[in-house]
């Protein structure tokens, strides 16, 4: 297939690498940070951890943690080559539940009261003189 014929990049074929796969739908930048999460446990298949290596089909549910977020995900098509996001984004259907918890937690965090820094806290008698020095008192 060329590039740019207009044609989906999705190929359909038996089975597609678990790392590969993530990297094509572009949810991780590289290969090799796919396999990292991978490794950290942060991505299972059909409710199983896995190996990088582990064959993906159509259909396959695939749970993954994104920092504070957690995806999952239903295998619609498959592709071991990186293409546009719009194509990416042909590859998979997020479940109606991990919407919606994905969006409450969001919320949460947005309004999560702010961790205020102490810093270093009070001003030492001499911060305090340089503070008045530079407001001209």
């Amino acid at each position: 297939m060329k590039r740019g014929s207009g044609e989906s990049l999705a190929v359909e074929t038996r089975a597609v690498r678990v790392d590969k796969w993530l990297w094509a739908a572009r949810f991780y930048k590289s290969r090799a940070l796919a396999v990292e999460a991978i490794a950290g446990g942060k991505i299972e298949v059909n409710g199983e951890r896995v190996k990088p290596s582990r064959d993906l089909k159509v259909g396959d549910s695939v749970q993954l943690r994104l920092g504070p977020y957690e995806h999952i995900v239903i295998v619609r098509a498959l592709s071991d080559r990186r293409g546009p996001a719009t194509q990416a984004a042909l590859l998979y259907t997020e479940t109606e539940a991990s919407v919606s918890a994905r969006e409450k937690h969001a919320w949460i965090l947005k309004h999560a009261a702010p961790v205020m820094d102490s810093g270093s806290g009070k001003p030492t008698k001499k911060d305090r003189r340089e503070i008045d020095k530079r407001r001209g008192r």
